[in-house]
């Protein structure tokens, strides 16, 4: 659940009429916060870009899931339904019960991953790399 300071900070992005990517990278702030206090790790810096982005499509950021790639690393078929699924539950704005055991399960598995994901190198590579996708 993300806290209530990101939600706001995003909503008043969404008001002051920013991109949805904006709004969304409040979200990718939060969770490279989460990564550096030590709540949990992340396998790699696009994983923890993942799960802000995710987080935003489930706090209903009209986010649109990635495009289907066109280079050898293609988005998988799997990472475009569950956004397409994350913003549908954004949508519905329904709270349903989430399975207590499956969150502990997941947190368990990130609390074992790395903290280098967050660090200052390691977004700027990111950024790098992404750019670099980008000017081709």
């Amino acid at each position: 659940m993300p806290e209530k300071r990101t939600i706001q900070r995003a909503r008043k992005d969404a008001r002051d009429g920013k991109a949805p990517s904006t709004q969304a990278g409040e979200f990718v702030r939060e969770e490279m916060d989460h990564i550096r206090e030590g709540k949990h790790g992340a396998r790699s810096t696009k994983q923890a870009i993942a799960i802000g982005l995710s987080k935003a499509r489930r706090a209903g950021v009209k986010l649109g899931p990635p495009k289907s790639g066109t280079t050898s690393k293609q988005t998988s078929t799997r990472t475009r339904e569950q956004a397409e699924r994350d913003s549908a539950k954004g949508r519905s704005g329904g709270a349903k019960k989430v399975s207590a055991k499956r969150s502990r399960a997941a947190l368990g598995a990130l609390k074992k991953e790395g903290h280098s994901a967050a660090s200052h190198a390691a977004l700027s590579k990111q950024a790098r790399s992404a750019a670099a996708r980008r000017a081709g």
